[in-house]
């Protein structure tokens, strides 16, 4: 299932629409979720959102309105067996990017930030920032997966490191897409690891990109607390979808 979650229905339309047409590209179903804050709430939101699935002739999405104090997003994305997340953002709420990061930080889906000033997505070209941690070849699967259903073509960005290990997940990525015959080009960053999902926000401007596809944080150290992690600043400044892949702690033997 495709899921959406909507934090104000008057203009979650944009976002309504990329995700259907992505439902049918992948051969996924539609779901709508939204939280509130009581229960009294709960109907309001109801009739707000089947109003605008109504709008849009989405009979056949599932609608599920929960009260934010009882459920949690993981909780309800596993409920309802959800494979990808879109996540609306209010324009000039900046800092409720923060708390919805927070909100996902257990999640095993990739999860997609969609400003309300978005137009439709377009998934012609994805950028596929690439750094020396195990954990970016969890960002190889998802791309495969656009350039298999949406024929995109995987933008590779490359960081400028000194050692190896960006280059080998580079090359582990090639593999995969070879294999299903994808189209991509990989360049070098001007940036290494640390900075180069930063430069990415410049070539998907170039290269009139549809998405990022970024790792999230493994940890938040003490300036991610203070100022947030760096994805919270690649979502603000981003001009496009940033698509957002939690590394897998159970997947890696990491070493001190």
């Amino acid at each position: 299932m495709i899921l959406v979650q909507i934090l104000q229905p008057n203009t979650a339309k944009v976002m309504l629409q990329s995700a259907l047409s992505l439902a049918i590209q992948l051969k996924k179903s539609l779901g709508v979720l939204s939280f509130v804050d009581n229960e009294e709430l709960i109907a309001l939101r109801d009739d707000e959102l089947k109003e605008l699935i109504n709008e849009l002739n989405l009979k056949d999405a599932l609608l599920t309105v929960r009260n934010s104090k009882t459920y949690t997003l993981t909780s309800v994305c596993e409920e309802l067996d959800a494979s990808f997340l879109f996540i609306q953002i209010s324009n000039g709420q900046t800092k409720s990017i923060r708390s919805l990061l927070n909100d996902c930080r257990e999640l095993r889906i990739p999860y997609l930030f969609y400003k309300e000033a978005f137009t439709e997505l377009i998934l012609k070209k994805v950028i596929l920032p690439i750094g020396f941690l195990e954990e970016e070849l969890e960002k190889a699967q998802f791309a495969a997966a656009f350039g298999r259903f949406c024929n995109s073509e995987i933008i590779m960005l490359l960081a400028n490191d000194y050692g190896s290990k960006a280059t080998t997940n580079a090359k582990k990525m090639t593999l995969l897409f070879d294999k299903f015959q994808l189209k991509y080009t990989l360049g070098k960053a001007l940036k290494d690891s640390f900075k180069v999902e930063a430069e990415s926000i410049q070539v998907a401007e170039k290269e009139q990109g549809g998405i990022i596809i970024v790792s999230a944080s493994r940890d938040y150290g003490l300036d991610d607390i203070l100022f947030g992690p760096k994805e919270y600043h690649i979502i603000k400044k981003s001009p496009v979808p940033v698509l957002l892949v939690n590394p897998r702690g159970d997947l890696y033997a990491l070493c001190d």
